[in-house]
């Protein structure tokens, strides 16, 4: 009996048959891949938030601001707008006075970051209030920057950070101490500031800090620009690189809020949200390009990837809420962390937020990015094992019919393999993958007034390199069926291997490189149909990195040299490592598709004039399978 099943097992295994499936199963693995994300904003796949640190206790304590302290905020606010058309120099020198006259030790740091041609220069000052009942081993960070993420000067923002730490400094209850960073903008100067803190900065471009505190719990940025009175507040928590804060830091400001100060809040700029279903998904969207496209959303984003939870808080809204409300949120906040007694650790690291209230967790999520990526390995392993096939013509399979032998069978089944070559396959995926530092290299270090015309310059040569591949690799090899199958399987196999890796640390990104990659799935060569050749290559230019790209500026109105500016110096100030992902892991993709789709194998013997009752044979998508 066990000679039978395997007999038959081998039997089934070296089926032709059965290579045709796999096409049809990386299409549902796509298929419910898609459906499982729309699906995730139904009450029954996403769960109400909640707190997990119990330590937190968010509105559990009566805040004090407010009363005199709006007529101190209207002072420094009228000292903050004697300071608009100063420099940052003289900016620093005025504040540093009125942090040392509230009694704390203030230091400065400069930076200077070089992207694109540009300089981006400036000038950090803090202050340190020492915790009464502390000992200087941990630090909480309220951050106001000079001018938001939108270059609009943060008036209101600075005045009442200036505002809290004369407030903070009359308690004697705190135990960590709290760090009053004031920087010129939200992104080159926390990072700064930040990297320096922990000793990770480049002493060329970033001076040391003077004053240090202990390590830091968490950071709340206060981003309020705006003039009149507002209704709710806008939680901003996205960081680099997708890389978000601990569930329970929102959740905390939520509750403080909702709950104590009687106001709304919002996520990714819905400023109206009913919490059904269609504003679930729009926000989880909103949310996944961001988090995809993984740049710094403001000056919190600087402190997340050193486990530093952090978020900066927006007004939004026409009601009756005032300065004294932000800044009794942000003392609430703040005697939330005060409380905690280890770091931020028993929430969600991973999550995707659809509602203040309303969360899905990765393990829920992660199935939907992990099915597009498997639909790629599993045609990779299909072409891989059909590479290795001969064709098989009707008039073998009848002779097979024809043998009762079961042994004379499977020596005929096992004696079915082909030596596969390697060399041009490996080759060309590997030339492939070495040529994808020239667009990361040029698009991260050219000067601003040339990236433009270098990116229109790519994508033209972008269009004409798969056809001169193509007629090369024609010209001087001629390469057949199978290496185009190998070419194709090594690709995919690459693609499908990065993005599920990715997936763990950046859902967002591979989920979205998946969608757009996934037609190099189905592609193969078409040497004797010039339509569905070009047909295939119109897909193939319609979903290539550099004509996404253009379609995102044109849909968000913004020019291409403005996305090019803004992402090398994510580049290199920040860290960002989408473009690596974009150039380095997506393009040499599509590249290996497109020569494969160009290609013009040769006709195999078994791919000749069919005599009369007599089929070609096919593979697992209809080509020729080469002897």
């Amino acid at each position: 009996m066990p000679s039978l099943i395997s007999r038959g097992a081998s039997r089934i295994r070296r089926d032709p048959r059965i290579l045709k499936l796999p096409p049809y199963l990386s299409l549902l693995c796509i298929l419910v891949g898609v459906v499982w994300l729309f699906l995730l904003p139904k009450n029954e796949y996403s769960r109400r938030t909640y707190i997990s640190e119990n330590a937190l206790l968010p509105g559990q304590v009566h805040t004090y601001f407010g009363g005199s302290d709006q007529n101190v905020f209207r002072a420094y606010k009228h000292e903050v707008n004697a300071l608009v058309h100063q420099s940052n120099i003289e900016i620093n020198d005025k504040l540093e006075s009125i942090l040392k006259g509230l009694g704390l030790k203030v230091g400065r740091q400069n930076f200077t970051y070089h992207s694109a041609g540009h300089v981006y220069s400036g000038e950090n000052t803090y202050a340190i209030l020492q915790a009464p009942r502390g000992d200087a081993t941990e630090a909480i960070v309220l951050v106001a920057a000079w001018k938001n993420a939108k270059g609009e000067l943060n008036r209101n923002g600075v005045a009442l950070l200036l505002t809290l730490a004369r407030y903070f400094k009359r308690w004697s209850l705190w135990s960590k101490d709290i760090i009053f960073l004031l920087t010129p903008d939200s992104i080159a100067g926390p990072q700064a500031w930040v990297d320096a803190y922990h000793d990770a900065h480049d002493s060329s471009r970033v001076d040391s800090l003077p004053l240090k505190s202990g390590a830091l719990q968490g950071a709340v940025a206060i981003d309020y620009v705006r003039e009149d009175r507002f209704e709710s507040v806008h939680i901003v928590y996205d960081g680099i690189n997708g890389q978000l804060p601990n569930l329970d830091l929102i959740n905390s400001v939520v509750n403080i809020a909702g709950g104590q100060m009687g106001m709304g809040t919002g996520l990714q700029e819905m400023w109206r949200h009913d919490d059904k279903y269609p504003d679930r998904l729009r926000t989880m969207l909103r949310g996944m390009l961001k988090q995809g496209l993984g740049l710094a959303s403001g000056p919190h984003s600087s402190f997340i990837p050193y486990h530093v939870d952090a978020v900066t808080l927006q007004p939004f809204g026409n009601g009756w809420q005032d300065e004294m409300a932000m800044g009794r949120v942000i003392e609430g906040t703040f005697r939330s962390l005060n409380n905690l007694l280890e770091h931020l650790h028993q929430s969600f690291f991973f999550y995707l937020l659809m509602h203040p209230h309303r969360f899905v967790s990765i393990g829920t999520y992660l199935p939907s990015a992990m099915l597009v990526a498997a639909n790629f390995t599993i045609m990779a392993i299909a072409l891989w094992l059909k590479s290795g096939q001969p064709g098989l013509t009707s008039t073998s399979g009848k002779a097979e019919n024809k043998k009762s032998d079961d042994e004379k069978s499977d020596s005929k089944t096992s004696s079915q393999t082909v030596e596969r070559d390697l060399f041009l396959p490996l080759g060309f995926v590997t030339g492939c993958q070495f040529l994808s530092v020239v667009p990361l290299y040029l698009f991260n270090n050219a000067p601003d007034g040339m990236l433009t015309l270098a990116f229109i310059t790519f994508a033209a040569l972008n269009t004409i390199l798969p056809h001169l591949s193509s007629h090369l690799l024609t010209k001087y090899y001629t390469p057949t069926i199978q290496q185009y199958q190998l070419i194709k399987s090594f690709s995919l196999l690459l693609l499908g291997m990065f993005l599920s890796s990715l997936a763990t640390l950046n859902f967002s990104l591979a989920l979205l490189v998946g969608l757009l990659a996934c037609p190099l799935t189905f592609m193969q060569p078409w040497p004797r149909s010039p339509v569905m050749r070009g047909i295939c290559m119109l897909l193939l230019d319609a979903v290539a990195p550099t004509s996404v790209l253009v379609a995102g500026a044109v849909y968000w109105d913004v020019s291409l040299g403005t996305v090019l500016r803004e992402a090398a110096f994510a580049w290199d100030v920040s860290g960002m490592y989408s473009p690596v992902v974009v150039w380095c892991v997506w393009w040499p993709a599509w590249l290996a598709g497109s020569v494969t789709v160009l290609g013009k194998p040769p006709p195999t013997p078994s791919s000749g004039p069919k005599r009369k009752g007599e089929k070609k044979a096919e593979g697992v998508e209809g080509k020729p399978v080469s002897k």
